[in-house]
């Protein structure tokens, strides 16, 4: 009996760590980079490069992510969001996790030392940065803009997985970004429409509490309109063909009716559906970035 106590002890404390690492979001990021590593080159990638530069990759986000964890811990205790993240509960102290955060971002900066290039481990490491101190320990409590400005470090990695393959930046994967950083605000502003009364509660300056819902929408509709010309930008300077095309307008049109449906408000829980459609959307758009490259490869 002590013994399965033991372990399930253990079991749950190995998932408090993974769960201070965001793994939801690492594996979307994750995703973004690899396209990043595929798109940069015409050749294969090569294996040291794709395993060790993403787990580098990976492991930085990840201290990041604890951060914002340690920073945000007293805030998390009053969202029901994430009133039961481990920090906010006392499963993990403050300090502990600062230890964990440091750990896995001088692991991961190792790593792409090791294995790729030192471009992409300074690029990587503005990135932790920029999300875990400018984002996290100022903008997020300063303005209601917190996450367009903030939206920079979380735009980076396919910037990230391009450097790591090729060691040089260009304008293909700074085009990826914007794209990431026009999907952003729409994305994290329907989520703050949802939670609004929660972020109210914890005294963040998030647009819906400042400005309201009714110029929110408004905004998630322009911005909408925004990613829609960015993400159309690849095939107009010939970095993807007709295959990226027709998918960046089908995906695009869907989510501008759902900002559209959100601004209106004729459905109920079309905040919460507009952010988990814009997830999807960021996926099944990298994806097909990914296609119609290796079919342009083949014809």
């Amino acid at each position: 009996m002590t013994v399965l106590i033991g372990e399930r002890h253990h079991q749950a404390l190995w998932r408090d760590y993974l769960e201070l690492t965001k793994p939801k979001v690492l594996v979307l990021m994750l995703i973004t980079s690899l396209v990043g590593m595929f798109l940069a080159t015409r050749a294969g990638v090569a294996w040291h490069v794709l395993v060790f530069g993403n787990l580098g990759i990976a492991l930085c986000a990840g201290g990041a992510a604890v951060v914002n964890h340690v920073v945000d811990h007293k805030i998390d205790a009053l969202m029901a969001r994430t009133h039961k993240r481990p920090i906010a509960q006392g499963r993990v102290s403050p300090v502990v996790a600062i230890a964990f955060a440091v750990l896995l971002a001088l692991s991961g900066q190792a790593l792409l030392l090791a294995f790729t290039n030192a471009l992409a481990a300074w690029l990587t490491l503005a990135s932790l940065l920029g999300y875990a101190v400018i984002y996290t320990g100022f903008l997020k409590r300063a303005t209601p803009q917190n996450i367009v400005i903030g939206g920079l470090a979380g735009a980076a990695p396919p910037l990230l997985g391009w450097v790591a393959v090729t060691g040089h930046v260009s304008a293909e994967p700074l085009l990826l970004m914007l794209i990431i950083f026009a999907w952003t605000p729409p994305h994290f502003w329907a989520l703050a429409i949802h939670r609004k009364e929660e972020y109210a509660k914890a005294d963040i300056p998030m647009l819906p509490v400042t400005h309201g819902e009714h110029y929110t929408k408004l905004h998630i509709v322009l911005y909408t309109f925004v990613l829609l010309a960015v993400s159309l930008m690849p095939y107009v300077i010939h970095m993807s063909g007709l295959l990226y095309l027709l998918c960046a307008l089908g995906l695009g049109a869907r989510f501008l009716q759902w900002a559209f449906v959100l601004y209106r408000g004729t459905r109920p829980h079309a905040a919460i559906n507009t952010f988990k459609y814009s997830i999807y959307y960021l996926f099944l758009l990298f994806i097909a970035l990914l296609v119609d490259h290796y079919l342009l490869l083949n014809l």
